[in-house]
């Protein structure tokens, strides 16, 4: 250690924590067991929308994490490349869609490269690159503790000393060595089973204790743990994240993030530089957050559940005369067969085919569904005008109540 700052890569010891008395490793068995079963009942069609909302709620949550609450509404219409002429809301909503962006960035490449190793210096360069290459030009400025700016380099490590909180992150002419350890230790490629979902976890806070760059650590890290999630095939196929049980428990992550950084606590506490027992806490936190989040969302995609909700929404539709009721019938049976051909439509609604086309149109001008062609199948869709009654309690009640 030099001028109170970390030099040595031991100084980041333990990696692990100690597993006591198997309770970590009763957890991780929850989080592979419910994660493989949270999809089971979706249609991958459907499933393909659904992830997609996942997508934008990862991102607002991320992103409110670190002080920034982007309405849903507003990263729709970013998705949209509708941007507010407010050029605070502009920022924001570029933020939000750079972290969409990037998540479907970071999926398709560990697809399409299975080698690729996740905790590697380069892949987590290529994240933060990939992010503020997307961000808006004023977030790429940085005021410092000592009131000075920096400018933030996309992808580039650190080459200044930082402060964060309480806790001083290795010198910035080590981090190549402590990233190299970090790698070394949490590829999912070296691990199996429940060492990996722990790792996960451990990953976490060891990515941010390293603090390898001028700004953006925690939705990197973030990132960095979706991808792990994925890489290590417990992400639910997309249909869970944990940065919403982060978000909403935003103090109790922050203060076991910096419970993990501390000091050994004596003899008691482990062998190594860092707090066995402040690591084993943190991941215990993360993965019964994990645990919680995979459970919220496998209870908003029960079917029965599912279909009764959107019921209760084309019945709130047809009481204000915007829709037929056979739409309800429509939006269920497209929910639960991922798609359905336009020719089928007027036989499933029993309506004839002009006043089926009508049905259809409606619910295509409302956004209530979906097609990739005019004459194509149809998909049931999720704007965030209905995201408040088909998944209640996703975004925040106060945001909830301004969707509609």
């Amino acid at each position: 250690m030099e001028d109170g700052l970390y030099t040595r890569i031991s100084e980041m010891e333990p990696m692990m924590p100690t597993n006591s008395a198997g309770e970590l490793d009763d957890l991780a068995i929850e989080v592979i067991r419910k994660s493989a079963g949270i999809s089971a009942a979706v249609h991958p069609v459907t499933r393909r929308g659904i992830v997609e909302l996942v997508r934008k709620m990862n991102s607002y949550y991320s992103n409110l994490i670190e002080g920034h609450n982007t309405h849903p509404v507003d990263i729709d219409r970013a998705m949209r490349e509708d941007f507010s002429k407010d050029p605070v809301k502009r920022a924001k909503q570029l933020e939000s869609k750079a972290h969409i962006e990037v998540q479907k960035s970071i999926e398709a490449h560990i697809q399409d490269n299975p080698g690729t190793v996740i905790t590697s210096k380069n892949f987590l360069c290529w994240i933060h690159k990939e992010f503020y290459e997307r961000m808006p030009e004023e977030y790429l400025i940085v005021q410092r503790t000592n009131g000075k700016t920096e400018k933030v380099i996309p992808g580039k490590t650190r080459e200044l000393e930082v402060e964060v909180g309480r806790h001083l992150p290795p010198k910035s002419e080590y981090i190549c060595g402590f990233m190299k350890r970090f790698e070394e230790v949490y590829d999912p490629q070296n691990l199996k089973g429940l060492s990996q979902v722990i790792a996960a976890a451990a990953s976490h806070h060891r990515l941010a204790w390293i603090h390898p760059f001028v700004d953006g650590n925690g939705r990197v890290t973030r990132l960095m743990t979706h991808a792990y999630l994925k890489k290590a095939k417990i992400d639910g196929h997309g249909l869970w994240t944990v940065s919403r049980g982060f978000a909403r428990n935003r103090e109790e992550y922050l203060a076991s993030l910096a419970g993990a950084d501390q000091p050994r606590r004596g003899d008691m506490d482990g062998r190594g530089n860092l707090t066995q027992a402040g690591l084993f806490e943190f991941c215990r936190f993360f993965l019964k957050t994990a645990v919680d989040q995979i459970d919220f969302m496998a209870g908003l995609l029960d079917l029965d559940g599912m279909q009764k909700r959107i019921q209760a929404v084309v019945d709130r539709q047809v009481s204000f005369g915007e829709l037929k009721p056979e739409a309800g019938h429509l939006l269920r049976d497209v929910f639960l067969r991922g798609e359905i051909a336009r020719g089928e439509i007027p036989n499933i609604i029993g309506m004839p085919e002009r006043s089926a086309r009508r049905v259809v149109s409606s619910l295509l001008a409302k956004g209530y569904l979906v097609s990739d062609s005019e004459k194509g199948p149809v998909m049931l869709a999720f704007p965030a005008s209905l995201v408040g009654y088909y998944f209640p309690r996703l975004y925040p009640e106060g945001v909830e109540a301004s969707l509609d």
